[in-house]
């Protein structure tokens, strides 16, 4: 039973919140307690009615409260979002618009267009803390968090969920708030610790991101695309203030993207659906960026050791937990730079990586491919997407792609009450009533409505700094050469491919940037660089030289000024900080990303008893799983064919990788602890040019003669080519701000910089914007 539609009432005493099913057959009513001052009591009818019976429900309690002025109508909603606590009362966040942005499969997806909080307590009983200064902040914080903006929900469809869990693995109840996409688990604990499995009837897990649907055609054969980007709620945050790993193997940034398609059926519901999911998310390493007002481009440190990687550890498990095997990485970051900073998290990713995959059986190891996407985007003559596009094949060859039939045409009847109803633009019309198309049931226990053909196991993994600008393009490559895989598994194409120069292309790549630019904006403050889509449509460069510009600027303002209350506003919003009376506030302590120590400790949930922790913290364990068995590769061989070797590997498997790793420095067991120092110079961190190549030589000299690499599964694709087209996202940052706007004024780029971009804007905001009042499976 999914309750959709709600009217909330008062009296002196009590909130009753009315709801309804779709079909206006069942009725439930919900109590919560007006006179307790602090605590939240809440108390659900345990009988249904039907209208007419829950009309005289209400008329006995307008009724009974005559005397303190009856029963009052206050609002109508579609949900509970949560309650809230700081210093004073409780409040309770309702959704009191909602609209629609698409169906998956017949399930209607919704965002949030209004929302509304309210104050439990009556005014009688409400402490004078309501109205003390730091409860208005908090109020303040909490509101800044605009769940207009990039937040949606589904009653009927468990849209926190790939297509494949839900159809093979479906969670009911409470269960779907425990989910690392769920962005509204903390705000409801208390109705559903108090109601136990009837709570989530009252309530809708939101989740946050970004949601698209529209329908493209092929081959004069029409089909629905639909894009889904769901950002953990774990270790969540901003740019600056959220980089890398936490404790608990949580990155920042993790973004899970899932494109399922399905043949544009008349009633909305396909006989065959296809989804692929792939991944984005930090570097899981300790490491950090300090917020300059000064410095466009903060240096990154590693400010902390974790000699057997143990967080990264954490984390792999984590995704091979939600994904299968295998786990295949790909780094965009820079090899060598003039002064070490991306290629600092370079190396000691490789290190990571190599010494996880000593401890794993060779069907079971981490696939890393690392290319320096930057190198080649400066580089005129081959096109980046072309190689990508390979690199995708490559994975996806691997993982392979999901694909379910339905083998049950019936589906419940749309009709109310047993009468015909009348469809008019997506909504039955019965009467002098309207009732949304919706389906109750839930999708789909396996071997009743869907029949899966082909699974996905494993997962893309894709990185750069940001996992906002270059990873984006990695993804809309990866998600081209799917979409031809879909299409042909649906039997809409004879051949499994989609051309990069088809119109097609073009319209996912629309898909694609809007995609980006709203991770950009949540994460970064900024619509994201993107040069290479820029390029592909053979836009005029100096068109969008400013807006590019614009773009740098606006990130820069956004991350040395605004990024910190943006923080803190999510750290509430998530619970990671809960205020106490009498404890320091939430602004008054030290930076979100570094760690302190002693008394500020116990106003955290969940790890306060670390010693060392950062503000926002990230709940949930990470349990590892046995990983499922997938032979092992020799990735050089696979992605020069374009498909997997058919053999183990062996010694041949050993000196092709070590032979295609030319500056991944590997580690041995025990890990200098210098490479951490955080004042380190060049020097300490890579030896002179000489001495490096020297130490690599013989690194691969032991790997093809002993045992060095052998525990590992790398790959540098910078062999694929040598050139590209520009994709760096940090393309306007190498100056200082000042120097670069000079250059602008006088018409001339610094040093020779070209500037380069796209004329794309994002169609949508952060959905955490500063306010002075929106699988489970960079």
């Amino acid at each position: 039973m999914y309750l959709q539609k709600f009217r909330l009432y008062e009296t002196q005493s009590n909130f009753y919140m009315v709801g309804r099913d779709k079909s206006r057959t069942v009725w439930r009513v919900l109590k919560v307690n007006r006179q307790e001052p602090h605590d939240l009591i809440i108390v659900e009818d345990p009988a249904t009615y039907s209208e007419p019976e829950c009309c005289d429900v209400l008329r006995r309690i307008h009724e009974g409260n005559r005397s303190t002025g009856g029963l009052k109508f206050v609002t109508a909603c579609y949900g509970i979002v949560g309650f809230v606590k700081f210093l004073g009362p409780y409040y309770m966040l309702l959704i009191t618009k909602r609209q629609k942005i698409g169906s998956i499969c017949g399930y209607i997806v919704y965002s949030v267009a209004k929302s509304e909080m309210i104050p439990v307590p009556n005014s009688s009983v409400r402490s004078r803390m309501q109205l003390s200064k730091n409860e208005n902040r908090y109020k303040k914080l909490l509101c800044s968090v605009d769940l207009t903006k990039d937040f949606f929900f589904s009653y009927s469809y468990h849209i926190m969920h790939s297509l494949q869990k839900n159809i093979c693995d479906i969670e009911a109840g409470q269960f779907i708030y425990e989910t690392m996409f769920v962005w509204n688990e903390f705000l409801t604990r208390e109705i559903r610790g108090q109601l136990k499995s009837t709570g989530c009837a009252w309530t809708v897990p939101l989740v946050y991101g970004f949601f698209k649907q529209v329908k493209l055609s092929i081959l004069e054969q029409n089909f629905v695309f639909t894009l889904v980007a769901r950002r953990s709620r774990h270790y969540a945050g901003t740019r600056y203030l959220k980089r890398g790993v936490n404790e608990k193997g949580r990155v920042a940034n993790d973004v899970e993207t899932e494109q399922i398609v399905y043949e544009d059926a008349p009633n909305g519901r396909p006989v065959q659906v296809s989804s692929v999911v792939q991944n984005r998310g930090s570097i899981p390493l300790f490491w950090s960026q300090e917020t300059s007002k000064l410095k466009v481009k903060p240096d990154i440190i590693l400010w902390r050791k974790d000699l057997n990687y143990e967080a990264t550890k954490l984390h792999f498990e984590n995704l091979v937990r939600r994904y299968g095997n295998p786990i295949i990485i790909l780094n965009l970051i820079k090899t060598r730079e003039k002064k070490p900073r991306e290629s600092i998290l370079r190396a000691e990713f490789a290190n990571a990586i190599e010494f996880i995959n000593r401890d794993l059986s060779k069907e079971n190891r981490l696939r890393f491919l690392h290319w320096d996407l930057s190198k080649y985007s400066r580089t005129k003559g081959t096109s980046v997407l072309v190689l990508l596009s390979r690199v995708a094949s490559y994975a996806l060859n691997l993982t392979g792609i999901f694909h379910c039939k339905m083998v049950k045409t019936s589906w419940p009847d749309t009709s109310v009450n047993g009468c015909d109803s009348e469809r008019k633009d997506g909504i039955l019309s019965h009467g002098n009533c309207e009732i949304e198309e919706d389906n109750n049931d839930k999708v789909a226990a396996t071997g009743n409505y869907w029949k899966p053909e082909s699974f996905q196991n494993g997962i893309l993994r894709t990185n750069c700094i940001d996992c906002l600008d270059r990873t984006n393009v990695a993804q809309y490559a990866y998600g081209l050469v799917a979409l031809g895989q879909q299409l042909h598994a649906l039997g809409l194409v004879d051949s499994a491919g989609v051309d990069l120069d088809a119109a097609l292309a073009d319209d996912l790549m629309k898909v694609f940037e809007t995609m980006g630019d709203t991770l950009a904006f949540q994460y970064g403050g900024s619509a994201a660089h993107n040069k290479i889509f820029s390029e592909r449509r053979g836009q005029w460069k100096a068109a969008t030289q400013s807006q590019e510009f614009l773009r740098t600027l606006q990130r820069y303002y956004s991350n040395a000024y605004m990024d910190s209350e943006k923080q803190d506003a999510i750290n509430v919003f998530l619970g990671h900080f809960q205020p106490q009376e009498g404890r320091p506030a939430l602004w008054e302590l030290d930076s979100d990303q570094h760690c302190f120590v002693g008394c500020r400790i116990p106003y955290f949930t969940d790890e306060n008893s670390r010693s060392m922790l950062k503000r926002s913290l990230s709940d949930g364990n990470i349990m590892p799983e046995n990983n499922e068995s997938i032979p092992a590769m020799n990735i050089k061989q696979e992605l020069s064919e374009g498909k997997p070797s058919p053999d183990g590997g062996g010694d041949d498997n050993n000196k092709a990788m070590s032979e295609s790793t030319p500056d991944i420095l590997t580690c041995e067991s025990e890990l200098s602890s210098s490479r951490y120092t955080q004042s380190m110079s060049r020097r300490q961190l890579f030896p002179d040019p000489l001495q490096e190549q020297s130490l690599e030589i013989n690194n691969f000299r032991a790997s093809e003669h002993g045992e060095s690499l052998d525990f590992s599964n790398f790959l540098d694709v910078e062999w694929l080519s040598s050139s590209g087209n520009s994709c760096d996202e940090e393309a306007y940052e190498r100056s200082t701000l000042i120097n670069t706007a000079i250059a602008m004024s006088s018409n001339s780029a610094p040093n020779g910089l070209k500037l380069e971009s796209t004329a794309g804007s994002s169609e949508t905001g952060s959905g955490l914007k500063i306010v002075s009042k929106s699988f489970s499976q960079c």
